[in-house]
């Protein structure tokens, strides 16, 4: 497995790097160099099969990891830019926070030539020297069908009193927090952006008789809906194969109302000492070769346009129809309301 680093510390001294014995030929390989990746901590063993090793074998390479959730990350790197993290993975809000803060290398577009390869509305979101998105990611509702006692089909559903104390939602710091505000919002026939989320939080009020539980990783969910604490989760889709391949009475859809949409992004750090490497591997997350195989084992919807995923490898994705059906979340804007969000938040779910 691939080395770790904890969010507790972040060292280089316990990647133990040696170079490699002579070979049949008696030249001795040469030293291989270290890149520090900061990312989800989700599916590493695929991540590790389909993205990591091949990378490390081809340039000569030792990754060393640092997981957890965007938010956590993210605060840490903000908190220490000498860190030595060269890379990081992030969601679009985090990622946005970080450059308007001067964290991240300004991308430079012609060292990462699979950038021109990129879907249109990825390309927007780089338009600014900001770091390529990797994936393209929505939520849904996922319930157990059996144990629910109702149908769900809308977002409007998750407000029925005969779903009290059995569903979870994202808390307001995870990724998808902030949508699930704008779900709310939609809840009330209100524009989140003309009433600075007043009443968004009119709607999660009424809703918190319902929540049982919000949760920072999507990993937790299948143990809630196999022990049988919840019967419904509003969920990124990223995390759908995770939940239903325990439970087959697990259900995922995407109401015909929308959805609404996060990129997941990779961005250098301005003060990393491998940049020449971050970027290769910045180009190598977003190539073509990389998505078709990350479509599959990890669930991620291709940012890359010259990626055509079969019906099977698309069910569960932010692509094609469900693609078409998203609405944005606003970064800049919930960066701005963030702060005075996750106090009202707290004084009503996790009290």
């Amino acid at each position: 497995m691939k080395k770790r680093l904890g969010l507790v510390s972040l060292t280089l001294a316990t990647a133990g790097i040696l170079a490699a014995c002579t070979g049949g030929g008696g030249t001795t390989k040469e030293k291989p160099q270290t890149l520090v990746i900061s990312t989800f901590g989700l599916e590493q063993d695929k991540m590790e099969q389909d993205v990591f090793k091949p990378f490390e074998e081809k340039y000569n390479v030792d990754i060393v990891l640092e997981t957890g959730t965007s938010s956590e990350r993210f605060t840490k790197l903000k908190s220490n830019p000498n860190s030595t993290v060269d890379v990081i993975e992030l969601s679009q809000s985090n990622a946005a926070d970080g450059v308007s803060e001067g964290l991240f290398e300004k991308i430079d577009s012609t060292k990462v030539p699979n950038m021109e390869k990129l879907i249109d509305s990825a390309k927007d979101l780089s338009a600014d020297g900001s770091g390529p998105a990797y994936t393209l990611n929505s939520i849904g509702i996922v319930y157990n069908k059996k144990t629910a006692g109702m149908e769900i089909k809308e977002w409007d559903d998750l407000w029925n009193p005969a779903l009290k104390g059995k569903i979870s939602i994202p808390d307001i710091t995870s990724t998808f927090g902030p949508a699930m505000l704008y779900v709310a919002s939609q809840h009330e026939n209100t524009d989140i952006t003309q009433d600075n989320g007043k009443a968004a939080f009119k709607a999660i009020t009424d809703l918190s008789p319902n929540v049982v539980k919000t949760y920072s990783k999507s990993s937790d969910l299948a143990n809630m809906f196999q022990s049988g604490e919840i019967v419904a989760a509003v969920v990124g889709d990223f995390a759908v194969p995770m939940i239903t391949q325990s439970n087959p009475d697990v259900a995922y859809l995407v109401p015909e109302s929308g959805t609404y949409a996060n990129f997941n992004t990779i961005n250098i750090n301005k003060n990393s000492k491998n940049k020449d490497l971050a970027y290769k591997y910045m180009d190598w997350r977003i190539s073509q070769e990389i998505q078709e195989k990350t479509a599959k084992s990890l669930n991620e919807a291709p940012t890359n346009k010259e990626v055509v995923l079969d019906e099977e490898t698309a069910k569960n994705k932010t692509y094609g129809a469900i693609a078409e059906r998203t609405n944005k979340v606003d970064s800049q804007f919930v960066n701005e309301n963030l702060e005075n969000w996750i106090n009202q938040w707290n004084r009503i779910l996790n009290k």
